[in-house]
């Protein structure tokens, strides 16, 4: 589970940055010189970037595809992973005295793009603000036009919704001025949560600060939550093992219960003589627990080094993947150690009472 959060997390990381800020009302914002100045003197912000967002038709000859456009600005290549997943061409945002757009991969399938042999720019439209006031449905569209420059592939989320431009482009194509729908944030690693507080304080409830999780809350949550599911359906695996040490420890106790009585004459108290038994639970449960731990992890190495368990050549990832955290031994270990000492408790109490050693 961990490996499958963590694919996720870098597909979501490629396009999201680490802290994005917008209006809490509206969708556009005056993003000022002072404005600015005033975010990057929070300590920990490395590069602020503005896009602007909005919906947007392009058309190839009869072909046309309805995309998420952003535009982005120079920084915005700095900020995010977008080169590593360019496909086919080049990022070319920031080309001088040149429209460029960069599509999703089913973006251009929709519309039909090759770049190794286009010669037509696309052709972009949007609704022009306020009132139409001709009956010509083209003269109430604001229109662009942008040569490709590249296709970028993530997964079908991304690859048929985007389209990235030059926010000049996307500024004019839905007549935002100086206005932007957002600023996306790189800040120091480790410092993300301490840059969004200190955000929050300057800025105060105008403004909706989130981090890369917190934009994709409800996804990551999912993710936590088939983890926890997970790990629960192999504690009561484990709970059903624990019937073994209550095996063990009755067998011992019933074999052993003349030298019980022997250290009871002698003067052994019957709280000394659960504690014995006790341990003797907690050893079998402790040897056991590592032997276990000992064995995942070397599976774990074999996966992680041979890729011994495969999906194929046409997934993000051809083979399993597996992230090792620490927390997650320590958890599963402790677990282990708690149902071992509650199974132990019902034969060492039961069979250990006072008539049995009188």
């Amino acid at each position: 589970m961990n490996g499958l959060t963590g694919i996720v997390a870098n597909l979501y990381n490629t396009l999201e940055p680490d802290l994005k800020i917008t209006i809490a009302k509206g969708k556009y914002f005056e993003a000022n010189t002072e404005f600015l100045e005033k975010i990057k003197s929070v300590e920990g912000v490395e590069l602020v970037s503005k896009t602007i967002s909005d919906k947007a038709l392009i058309k190839n000859y009869d072909k046309q595809a309805l995309v998420l456009l952003k535009g982005v600005d120079d920084n915005f290549r700095r900020i995010t992973h977008i080169d590593s997943v360019i496909e086919e061409g080049t990022y070319g945002l920031n080309t001088p005295n040149s429209a460029k757009i960069l599509l999703g991969k089913g973006v251009s399938n929709q519309l039909g793009v090759n770049l190794f042999s286009y010669e037509n720019d696309l052709n972009i439209y949007s609704p022009v603000k306020g009132k139409a006031e001709s009956l010509n449905p083209e003269d109430n569209l604001n229109q662009e036009h942008c040569n490709p420059s590249g296709i970028f592939s993530i997964n079908d989320e991304f690859d048929f919704q985007y389209a990235f431009v030059n926010i000049d482009v996307a500024s004019a194509l839905f007549e935002t001025g100086s206005k932007i729908t957002a600023l996306e944030l790189q800040c120091k690693k480790g410092k993300e949560k301490e840059v969004q507080e200190n955000l929050r304080e300057k800025l105060g409830d105008n403004f909706i600060i989130k981090t890369r999780y917190e934009l994709n809350d409800v996804l990551f949550k999912s993710l936590e939550t088939e983890k926890l599911a997970t790990f629960i359906i192999l504690a009561f695996i484990l709970v059903i093992a624990t019937f073994n040490i209550i095996g063990a420890l009755t067998m011992l106790i019933i074999e052993k219960r003349k030298d019980i009585k022997t250290l009871f004459n002698l003067g052994a108290s019957l709280q000394l003589i659960r504690s014995i038994f006790m341990k003797e639970g907690l050893l079998i449960t402790g040897v056991g627990a590592l032997i276990g731990l000992l064995i995942g992890l070397f599976v774990c190495w074999l996966q992680l080094q041979f890729h011994l368990v495969k999906f194929g050549n046409e997934f993000i990832v051809p083979y399993y993947p597996i992230i090792l955290q620490v927390s997650d031994f320590i958890w599963i270990f402790g677990l282990i150690m708690v149902i071992g000492f509650l199974a132990a408790l019902y034969p060492i109490h039961a069979f250990t009472k006072t008539d049995l050693v009188r």
